[in-house]
């Protein structure tokens, strides 16, 4: 990554609320997600992707970098269709590949399966899983968190993740890879978010415990740890007083831009990692867990 773009600034985000689920076309301002910073090296020529939340925000930065590093990248995504077809085109225009874009459901074991027979069918094969797609909703009182929302978050952030791994796994071999997107506030916990905390925290633990699983067939197992990220689950979940000069929690006193997220996935994808296993890879900004 280069570092001489100027990112922007809490003082640069102003409050805002958005419909969920929120398009990245909406927000003010845009998320930096076009890897315009990025330098490729060729690290994952001949391999194939599949990342889930694909459509926009961390999900869309990943997907332009493995283009750009020589992977076929399918993403698959839940219901922003023109998010999606924005992603398609950018990784066309930018990583110079076709993307195989999937529409459905992760809480959905079905879904899952037949996403990833689509990338066999299309590619012939299949050598990294980002599972990336997440749920959250803020609730300022314990007691205004529903069962619905609560399983939402779990079925969405847990169960998708582990049917994603159980869709794919007769297909990955020694050499392959699966990564995670966890989050900090799976370490650290958030009032305001008792039930996405939760279920970061056990990604980080599903991580961890699949890495050992797998170790023994090659196949390694790690999980990218965010800290704040400007991505549309931002304005589209908290309240505008938390989006207001979002987010000055950490070292570096502002939030992420999708692309500066990217480099750690190709990190975990690519050769360069290959003795990185069961690893939660901190990208915070400096916010610290305890």
């Amino acid at each position: 990554m280069q570092t001489n773009e100027r990112r922007p600034t809490p003082e640069d985000i102003p409050g805002q609320k958005l419909d969920y689920p929120a398009s990245q076309r909406e927000m003010t301002p845009q998320p930096d997600s076009d890897l315009s910073n990025y330098s490729p090296a060729n690290k994952l020529s001949g391999k194939v992707a599949i990342i889930t939340g694909g459509d926009s925000g961390i999900g869309r930065a990943v997907a332009i970098a493995y283009a750009m590093e020589g992977a076929e990248v399918a993403i698959f995504y839940n219901e922003n269709d023109q998010d999606a077809q924005d992603t398609k085109k950018m990784v066309k225009e930018i990583g110079n590949k076709d993307c195989l874009v999937l529409k459905g459901d992760v809480r959905n074991y079905e879904d899952c399966q037949t996403a990833i027979q689509q990338v066999i069918d299309r590619f012939g094969k299949l050598n990294i899983l980002v599972n990336n797609a997440a749920y959250q909703m803020t609730q300022q009182k314990f007691e205004d968190i529903s069962l619905e929302q609560f399983r939402r978050t779990m079925e969405t952030n847990v169960f998708g993740y582990f049917y994603m791994v159980k869709a794919a796994l007769a297909h990955l071999q020694a050499g392959d890879v699966i990564i995670n997107t966890g989050s900090i506030v799976g370490k650290m916990g958030k009032g305001m978010l008792v039930d996405y905390a939760t279920s970061k925290g056990a990604v980080h633990t599903f991580t961890k415990s699949l890495a050992l699983n797998l170790g023994d067939r090659g196949i390694r197992v790690n999980s990218v740890v965010p800290g704040p990220v400007w991505t549309p689950n931002i304005p589209a979940t908290m309240p505008i007083d938390k989006v207001d000069n979002y987010d000055t929690d950490g070292i570096l006193k502002r939030a992420a831009q999708p692309e500066e997220l990217a480099p750690a996935y190709v990190f975990l994808a690519s050769s360069d990692s290959s003795f990185v296993t069961g690893a939660l890879y901190d990208v915070t900004g400096g916010q610290l867990a305890a």
